[in-house]
C-alpha cells in the first residue's frame, strides 16, 4: 500500500566535509512539486537536486552532478519507501573532497531515504465515487459516518428536499457505510455508484 507524507520533513548530514540538507513534502500536482522545489532551493548551494513522484508521473534532476548520481537515487529512495505524491529536494554545499559517482549516489539516495523514513506518513487509499441524498437533519450524521470510514465529501448540493452528496469512499468501506446509512434513515438513504 503506497504512502504519502502528512507534512514537511527535513534531514541534515555532513559527508566528507560536504553538507547535505534533505527536504520532503506531500504534493498533489506537478505545479505544486515545482513550487516546493523553487521555494526551498538555495541558490547559494553547489547543487539543488530533486525528484518527485505523483502516480505514474515523475521527474528528477542532477543539477550539475554527474548523470544519474543524484536525481535517480532520490527517485529510487521514494520508491523504496513506498511513497507517492511526494517531492524530495537534496541541497549540497561542496566541501572540497570529491565523493565519486558511487559516493554521490549513496549520499543523495541515502539522505532521501533517511528523510522519508523519519517522515510521518499517511496511507494512500484508493477511493471510488459514490453518491447519496439525505434530509437536512441527517446531514451532520451522514458526514460523520463518511469521515469515520476514511471517506471524503467531494461535493454537496442543497435541494428543496435535502442534500445530494458526492462522496469518495474506499471500496472496502462502501458496504459498511450503506448499512450505517440505512440504519440511520430507516432505509431511505441509499448509496449510488
Amino acid at each position: 500500500m503506497p504512502f504519502t507524507l502528512s507534512g514537511f520533513c527535513e534531514y541534515r548530514e555532513e559527508i566528507r566535509k560536504s553538507r547535505f540538507i534533505t527536504f520532503a513534502a506531500p504534493i498533489s500536482s506537478p505545479a505544486e512539486a515545482q513550487a516546493f522545489i523553487e521555494q526551498h532551493s538555495d541558490l547559494n548551494a553547489t547543487h539543488n537536486c530533486w525528484a518527485w513522484k505523483l502516480g505514474a508521473q515523475y521527474r528528477s534532476t542532477d543539477d550539475g552532478e554527474p548523470g544519474g548520481t543524484a536525481g535517480r537515487p532520490i527517485l529510487a529512495a521514494i520508491d523504496a519507501q513506498d511513497c507517492d505524491q511526494v517531492a524530495v529536494l537534496v541541497i549540497r554545499w561542496y566541501g572540497g573532497i570529491q565523493l565519486g559517482t558511487g559516493g554521490l549516489a549513496r549520499a543523495y539516495g541515502g539522505g532521501a531515504n533517511k528523510c522519508l523514513q523519519a517522515a510521518p506518513k499517511i496511507e494512500l487509499i484508493s477511493r471510488v465515487p459514490v453518491s447519496c441524498a439525505c434530509g437536512f437533519a441527517e446531514l451532520t450524521l451522514v458526514k460523520l459516518r463518511v469521515a469515520e470510514l476514511g471517506g471524503l465529501v467531494v461535493e454537496e448540493t442543497f435541494t428543496a428536499n435535502g442534500v445530494e452528496l458526492q462522496l469518495a469512499m474506499g471500496e472496502a468501506q462502501i458496504e459498511t457505510l450503506q448499512t450505517q446509512l440505512a440504519d440511520l434513515s430507516r432505509g431511505r438513504i441509499l448509496l449510488q455508484r
